[in-house]
């Protein structure tokens, strides 16, 4: 990062501070008093994907977890964490799974290419390809099979949310709880409803509900 770089985004931030305070001159004391998003995104980390400006949304809007190819992991503490906060302080309403098109941790998937220690990350989306294998190698066209592999990939991180104990237990206890999935397109800046939604336990197969 440049110099130049680093003094633009504070002076950014200078800006933009000014700019809401024009606004609402209370607007940061307000803010400062609590939150209660009615939204947890889970997104990738890539930098053409900001969750709060793709739906318009405003600061305190959008609880944000973010890490390479929106992946859910049940043994990943960071992200139960942050889902464990959303859902039982927070009470959050939905959760959101948002891939995208042209993901690049699905697409190194896709590959035998050694990366670095991210390989071990990876690994959890190859185990996605090979659930759905059969239907991703009968798409002869590569581009086609990738966004089909990055749709395919967002609704087994829906069906993951649904798995866990902490949406599990929120939903036995009555809490309203709904979990999707959408795919943004970095070239329209359009999202697509994936159509797989969860909202209580009997949306699962008998195997993974909990007897909680």
């Amino acid at each position: 990062m440049s110099n130049d770089f680093y003094e633009k985004i504070l002076d950014n931030n200078k800006k933009w501070v000014e700019t809401q305070l024009k606004i609402d001159v209370n607007y940061f004391k307000d803010l400062s008093q609590t939150q209660t998003p009615p939204l947890l995104w889970i997104g990738c980390s890539d930098s053409r994907v900001p969750a709060n400006e793709i739906i318009g949304a405003k600061p305190g809007d959008v609880f944000v977890h973010r890490n390479i190819a929106n992946m859910v992991v049940h043994s990943d503490m960071n992200m139960l964490s942050v889902l464990d906060y959303a859902v039982n302080v927070l009470k959050v309403k939905h959760v959101l799974v948002c891939g995208h098109y042209g993901c690049g941790g699905v697409k190194a998937a896709m590959s035998n290419d050694s990366i670095g220690i991210i390989d071990n990350w990876i690994r959890h989306i190859k185990d996605v390809y090979r659930h759905h294998k059969g239907e991703l190698d009968d798409i002869e066209n590569e581009n086609e099979r990738f966004n089909r592999f990055v749709e395919l990939n967002v609704k087994e991180q829906v069906s993951d949310l649904a798995k866990t104990s902490i949406v599990q237990a929120a939903w036995q206890n009555g809490q309203e709880l709904y979990l999707h999935g959408w795919v943004y397109g970095l070239n329209s800046g359009f999202v697509t409803d994936l159509g797989v939604n969860y909202s209580s336990n009997d949306d699962l197969d008998d195997v993974y509900q909990l007897n909680i």
